[in-house]
């Protein structure tokens, strides 16, 4: 296994991914050159991802008619207005392992907390409203002195350890630094020290001429978010994936060319067990997109690439996994290939189910469904927003073919979820082979409103209540989307606002 010693002050760079060291350290010789073919990946995989978040509930499944889910809005949080700051959009959202907690990151380095209302649990009809928990400041902008390049405190990924006492505990990382964070409730304080006064002056020992009792006392509920560990200095790209293993003691960090394994409680080695740079740079063909641990066996992993190809690893062949246990992919089609083929093929996300037999990948068009047992091709591919096919060379142009969308599964794996643009997100039904796709916009903030499913229009007839191609709102992207392990509830990003919604009862 690769051992990478964390050394120096880190000093994060923009730079493209190069050199040949396969410890990660500061400064990285070649990191000057990239090839050709793959500037729109490295491009793609630090663009900033411009949303906020929508939040939508689903309790348990509701069956119309013709057996499909009625959704209607329940809550809205944030300011609706147009005028919105950078800062305030929401980079990642991620809800914990019971559900009681939903977290969001933002492009201005703050993650809040949501925590379920458990008057919602209770009431008749059953809500699933959330209120602020807790918000801080994760990361701060940073600047690299030796390279003249700026770091962003955007929050690139949230995940959640299980939790095993009174605290909550979560990663967060921007581009180059992983945060261990502890969330507590404090709701006691201690009063009569023997050295201090209540207010926090220390007194003088010459005037103590007793000692008491220190006692504690009640106070108002405090929630704190506490810094347990920062892991630094192993990452010469930009993070785009953590995961936390199943063993709840290791996970791992990813960026454009590596990835590497730590331990929770070590900050300063990490192990690299990815590393898919080549010695010459001018031979770049790939990079990692993204990378997640198998949810049950803590020795398998999967990431993904930009050329399509998604690669399961086993660390219990080999402590170097730069050979894959199996490798997924599905050939193209010939007769269909187009000077876009390689751009819109690149994987933005890759999720395995909470059985661990299935795994997602979600690509610009398309959902594709795979079993671990069968690498040839995939078992389900859902498009997703096949109207944009013949758009895409103005979509190249304004670059929103590089969008990185995400995707998530439902907690019985049932359902599977994506966002699209102009606010719409997909949903698709594995059961009964059934889709549809809703908007989260501010027009249906009413208690009570039904969503209703909406249809784009690609031809000159438009029906009522059908939106044209031609009239999408490409600014408007719903990138960032999570699930409820428990129950149907779903969070999505878009804007940023947070929308509430729940099945009609």
């Amino acid at each position: 296994m690769r051992h990478t010693e964390v050394v120096g002050l880190w000093r994060p760079t923009d730079a493209p991914p190069g050199g040949k060291t396969r410890v990660s350290r500061a400064t990285d010789p070649g990191a000057s050159h990239t090839s050709h073919a793959h500037k729109f990946v490295i491009k793609s995989t630090a663009m900033i991802r411009q949303s906020s978040l929508t939040r939508f509930i689903v309790n348990k499944k509701n069956n119309t008619g013709n057996g499909e889910i009625q959704w209607c809005f329940s809550q809205v949080k944030g300011t609706l207005e147009d005028d919105v700051t950078e800062a305030d959009l929401i980079s990642c959202v991620e809800f914990n392992h019971d559900g009681e907690l939903l977290a969001t990151g933002d492009k201005g380095g703050r993650v809040v907390i949501f925590q379920r209302d458990p008057m919602s649990k209770t009431c008749i009809p059953r809500r699933g409203d959330y209120t602020v928990y807790s918000t801080f400041q994760s990361h701060e902008p940073e600047f690299d002195y030796l390279k003249s390049l700026e770091i962003e405190e955007k929050i690139n990924k949230i995940r959640w350890l299980r939790r095993k006492n009174q605290a909550h505990f979560l990663l967060s990382t921007n581009d180059k630094t992983i945060k261990l964070w502890k969330v507590s409730e404090k709701d006691k304080k201690i009063e009569g020290y023997n050295t201090k006064e209540d207010s926090g002056i220390m007194r003088d020992p010459m005037n103590i001429t007793s000692l008491r009792v220190p006692v504690l006392k009640s106070m108002e509920l405090m929630v704190e978010a506490s810094p347990r560990r920062v892991f630094a200095n192993a990452h010469t790209y930009h993070i785009n994936s953590i995961s936390v293993n199943s063993d709840q003691e290791t996970y791992l960090s990813a960026d454009d060319l590596r990835i590497n394994l730590w331990n929770l409680e070590i900050t300063d080695q990490s192990f690299n067990i990815v590393d898919i740079k080549p010695t010459n740079m001018e031979e770049l063909t790939e990079v990692i997109t993204a990378a997640e641990f198998h949810p049950l066996e803590c020795n398998l992993f999967v990431y993904s690439s930009s050329k399509g190809t998604i690669r399961l690893c086993d660390m219990r062949s080999s402590a170097l996994c730069d050979k894959h246990a199996k490798l997924f992919e599905e050939q193209d089609d010939p007769t269909t290939r187009s000077f876009f083929s390689e751009i819109i093929s690149s994987i933005s996300d890759v999720k395995i189910s909470n059985s661990g037999r299935y795994m997602m990948s979600r690509d610009y068009m398309t959902i594709k469904v795979w079993d671990l047992h069968m690498e040839t091709k995939p078992i389900e591919t859902y498009p997703v927003h096949e109207y944009l096919r013949p758009k895409l060379c103005s979509l190249y142009e304004n670059d929103c073919i590089f969008d990185k969308f995400e995707c998530c599964w439902s907690g019985t794996d049932q359902y599977i979820m994506t966002g699209a643009y102009n606010n719409f997100f997909r949903m698709f039904d594995r059961a009964a082979k059934r889709d549809v796709t809703l908007e989260a916009s501010k027009e249906i903030a009413k208690p009570k409103t039904v969503l209703k499913p909406r249809k784009v229009c690609v031809g000159n007839k438009r029906k009522k209540d059908e939106i044209s191609v031609d009239c999408l709102d490409f600014n408007k992207k719903i990138l960032h989307t999570a699930w409820h392990p428990n129950e149907n509830i779903v969070a999505v990003a878009a804007t940023n606002n947070l929308y509430l919604f729940q099945d009609k009862l």
